[in-house]
């Protein structure tokens, strides 16, 4: 989890300029998906627009568009400060290389003119920013009346482990929603959290009740909670009802809370409706499915999404492709096919001697 403190400046349609800590960089892309390249070298970020929520990696443009759901295109103004979407794919070349970038420091954060009950918030974005995040975050306790306050003192709390703290200011921003980001906007300033998803993937969130939600969902699991953490990811799945990240992290959470629940098993495959194999995120998101599927006892049909699954190994992890073959070792042995099943076990073994029970299910280690 990391934060990042900019500014963004609009100088062509289509194209903006950010500065922070890190050095100038450009963007280029509707809202919603953009193409980054600056000092750390090239990256998309693609999300839902108007949603706080957006995701960076470093695939190819296309193979996010279907990642999401979500066609991707070149940005076309339709006035000054409006973005509208097209079908023109952004072309980096055509991106303008910057002579030299002025990098965001606390002394622009010191500029800020706050009113007395903001300049908490004012000095948490100063010490941020001058990577103080102890001073940040007994700054941002002291702006808990404000929404941005209150949500980026329950990221940091949540950073810092200290759950309870984290749980308290993000509920308390929850319910100031229609204030969320508007102090950090007054002052041009675009605080935005990152959560790793997976290795290749980030989910980044800005104060808005979507980012709020999936921290609480964190929090909420980091402490036990299934319940309260379900509640915030189905409310989120009902706001970015394409998001996969989100299914993913909706299916097996509800696939960790009552397995042999027929009703949960079921939402857990309508959730995967119309998903194919395009990326890894898709792949987890199929084995929850066979797995749901297995559970209701629709085995071949487990075995078939398994099967073709396995069949794509681009971009996918040694883990994960794991996790999928020892799901279809166990529909293997469900449908009474023995030696497939132990010809999967073996595999998986050689590999990694220690993966989940296969080494008892192989007979090479006392129950």
């Amino acid at each position: 989890m990391g934060f990042r403190f900019f500014k963004r400046m609009n100088i062509l349609p289509g194209v903006t300029l950010n500065l922070s800590k890190s050095g100038g960089s450009f963007s280029v892309g509707p809202q919603g998906a953009r193409l980054t390249v600056g000092p750390q070298g090239a990256r998309v970020s693609l999300g839902i627009p108007g949603s706080g929520l957006f995701y960076t990696t470093n695939f190819s443009l296309s193979k996010l568009g279907k990642l999401f759901g979500q066609a991707t295109g070149a940005a076309e103004a339709k006035e000054p400060g409006e973005i509208q979407e097209t079908t023109e794919t952004p072309t980096p070349a055509k991106t303008p290389v910057p002579q030299q970038a002025e990098s965001v420091t606390p002394d622009d954060i010191e500029k800020v003119t706050a009113p007395d009950d903001q300049k908490p918030l004012a000095a948490g974005c100063k010490a941020l920013a001058s990577g103080n995040e102890d001073e940040a975050l007994v700054q941002f306790q002291q702006a808990t009346h404000l929404a941005d306050g209150a949500f980026l003192a329950g990221v940091l709390a949540l950073k810092k482990g200290r759950l309870e703290q984290a749980a308290q200011y993000l509920t308390a921003a929850a319910g100031k929603e229609q204030e969320l980001g508007k102090q950090l906007a007054t002052y041009g300033i675009n605080a935005t959290m990152s959560l790793a998803v997976t290795e290749e993937v980030a989910a980044h969130v800005e104060p808005s009740l979507r980012g709020v939600l999936l921290a609480l969902a964190e929090v909420y699991q980091a402490q036990g909670k299934k319940s309260d953490a379900l509640a915030c990811l189905e409310r989120l799945q009902k706001l970015t009802p394409d998001d996969l990240v989100v299914k993913l992290s909706l299916a097996e959470l509800l696939a960790e809370s009552i397995p042999s629940n027929q009703e949960i098993l079921q939402k857990v495959v309508q959730l995967t409706e119309g998903v194919e194999n395009e990326s890894a995120i898709h792949a987890a998101l199929l084995l929850c499915k066979a797995q749901a599927l297995r559970g209701l006892g629709l085995r071949d049909a487990a075995l078939e999404a398994l099967t073709k699954t396995l069949g794509r190994r681009k971009d996918r992890s040694d883990e994960l492709m794991r996790a999928l073959r020892y799901e279809r070792a166990m529909v293997y042995e469900e449908l009474g096919q023995a030696k497939r099943a132990r010809t999967e076990f073996e595999k998986i073994y050689a590999e990694d001697p220690d993966y989940e029970d296969v080494a008892t299910r192989l007979n090479l280690k006392n129950n």
